[in-house]
């Protein structure tokens, strides 16, 4: 079967941003982000965005998983997701590094929005604080990262968006 009969494939890397229930975001996400600040705030919402970023190693293939998490002050939330696949080889600390890149990558693009709109933002990192664990290899770099770009940071087990929203998405 090829991708040209059916179109559901999607070749390796980036897929467009999606909401959760899977529908396409149409807009280029800074502007998608902006209309749901917009959005949110004039129905008296307060929000705080977290943004994390997942990976998971299949068959020789890494695929990541990078959301936006907003939640509503005492009202529930919602998120934008975007996956991506490839074939590159990491280390464990390698692809912890390239997650939490994914995360700053994104929240750089939107940190001005956030500023203008007044609203919170934190990068969560799927990296273990607890020194028994693989992962915990890459804190120190990736606290450093995440610090030295200005953005609040929060690791396991406090980074629930990448470890428990992005995690349902990858693989």
């Amino acid at each position: 079967m090829t991708m040209e009969s059916n179109p559901t494939l999607l070749p390796p890397g980036p897929r467009p941003w999606r909401k959760f229930n899977g529908e396409r975001i149409e807009l280029p996400i800074r502007d998608a982000v902006e209309e749901a600040i917009r959005r949110e705030s004039a129905s008296g919402n307060r929000l705080k965005v977290c943004i994390g970023t997942d990976s998971q190693v299949r068959a020789g293939e890494t695929d990541f998983a990078t959301v936006i998490v907003f939640l509503r002050e005492g009202r529930g939330g919602f998120m934008f997701l975007h996956t991506e696949k490839t074939d590159i080889p990491y280390s464990l600390r390698e692809r912890m590094l390239v997650e939490v890149s994914k995360s700053i990558e994104i929240a750089y693009e939107l940190c001005g929005l956030f500023t203008q709109y007044d609203v919170a933002m934190e990068v969560h990192a799927d990296i273990n604080t607890h020194p028994n664990f693989r992962s915990n290899e890459a804190l120190r770099e990736a606290t450093g990262y995440i610090l030295g770009m200005g953005f609040a940071f929060k690791a396991k087990p406090d980074a629930f968006a990448s470890s428990c929203c992005a995690d349902k998405f990858v693989g």
